[in-house]
């Protein structure tokens, strides 16, 4: 069993942590996108735009394919991704429990636009958990993988980066926490890892790997709340 940790602060990251959102985002972009006459797979999406913003994403596009996307195609995207998750988001199995049990505070930290991230937290029941502690990455200078929203967070909740514990899926999204100077558990329980997952690069190797949350307080007992 881990040592007990010092943490203050628990801060999760949303979509593949606390919801199951990445293959419904990743087929509706993709289906987008060839609309447009580009032609990516899930690998492509799930190398590239995995835990970034939807800014970064453009930027990518524009990078690789030479294509500036009009305004339109933001808005279109989004409704239909909104659509699709009316349809088929679910909950991270146990996740809930475990957020009322915690005996310390916790956050949200991503970097989806607010608007998506409240709808999709209403639509599981996770809202009225949260609200009030997400921060997004419409906040900060600089998206996942650098360590700017997971500082921001941080700072917001007083509490200093040496003792937060971060949950994380993607390899943005660790290489994220870990600059930030925080310990970051990898959370690999969601749709889009029922395949495995790439190999982890130094800079986004985290301390612990759990696959669901139903073993979340056998490897972190002391995070337990006293009710």
């Amino acid at each position: 069993m881990p040592e007990p940790q010092p943490f203050e602060l628990v801060i999760f990251d949303c979509d593949g942590v606390l919801i199951d959102s990445e293959m419904i985002s990743a087929r509706m972009l993709v289906a987008a996108l060839a609309e447009r006459g580009v032609s990516i797979d899930l690998p492509y999406v799930a190398q590239h735009f995995l835990g970034r913003s939807y800014p970064t994403v453009m930027a990518t596009i524009r990078r690789d394919f030479g294509l500036d996307l009009p305004p339109a195609f933001e808005e279109d995207y989004r409704e239909r991704l909104l659509e699709g998750f009316r349809r088929e988001l679910r909950v991270m199995p146990h996740v809930a429990e475990v957020m009322d049990a915690l005996g310390l505070p916790y956050c949200v930290a991503t970097s989806s636009s607010p608007r998506r991230v409240e709808i999709s937290l209403v639509l599981t029941g996770l809202w009225p958990r949260v609200q009030g502690r997400i921060f997004t990455a419409s906040e900060v200078a600089r998206g996942k993988p650098a360590p700017d929203l997971f500082l921001h967070a941080a700072a917001r909740m007083g509490v200093d980066p040496a003792r937060c514990l971060v949950i994380e899926d993607s390899l943005t999204g660790i290489a994220s926490g870990l600059a930030a100077g925080m310990t970051v558990w990898r959370f690999t329980g969601g749709s889009h890892m029922a395949n495995g997952y790439a190999p982890e690069p130094p800079e986004a190797t985290p301390q612990m790997h759990f696959a669901s949350f139903a073993d979340f307080f056998h490897l972190a007992p002391d995070l337990r709340g006293a009710g």
